[in-house]
């Protein structure tokens, strides 16, 4: 039986599906002290029990992107701050090569603050 977190992944379209799953063993394969579930229709990600990271999708282009909990204190270019006040957004191009380099990096630093 497909429970909630999986329903999430599956019903996004190609090339976005495959993306975010890609994107999910990125994430959890960061530390071991990463937990995933389903908080507000979307796929969230946990370190050590505080709010981390999560999955969501451009209203206009429909990419996807991980928005960074606390990211206003993290300065790196592949980071948006838009107009939020706490988290910045690192979008992905779907149809192009994960930035793995700098995504990591950017997830790492935020552990920092946690």
């Amino acid at each position: 039986m497909i429970n909630d977190l999986e329903k999430a992944y599956a019903k996004q379209e190609e090339p976005n599906r495959s993306c975010l799953f890609a994107l999910r063993e990125i994430i959890l394969g960061l530390s071991p002290e990463l937990t995933e579930s389903l908080k507000y229709g979307m796929p969230f990600f946990s370190y050590k029990g505080k709010m981390f990271c999560y999955f969501w999708k451009d209203k206009k282009t429909k990419e996807p992107y991980v928005g960074v909990m606390k990211g206003s204190l993290i300065t790196h270019s592949k980071l948006e701050q838009g107009n939020r006040s706490m988290i910045k957004i690192f979008r992905i191009d779907p149809n192009k090569d994960i930035p793995i380099k700098e995504l990591t990096t950017v997830l790492q630093a935020m552990k920092l603050y946690l």
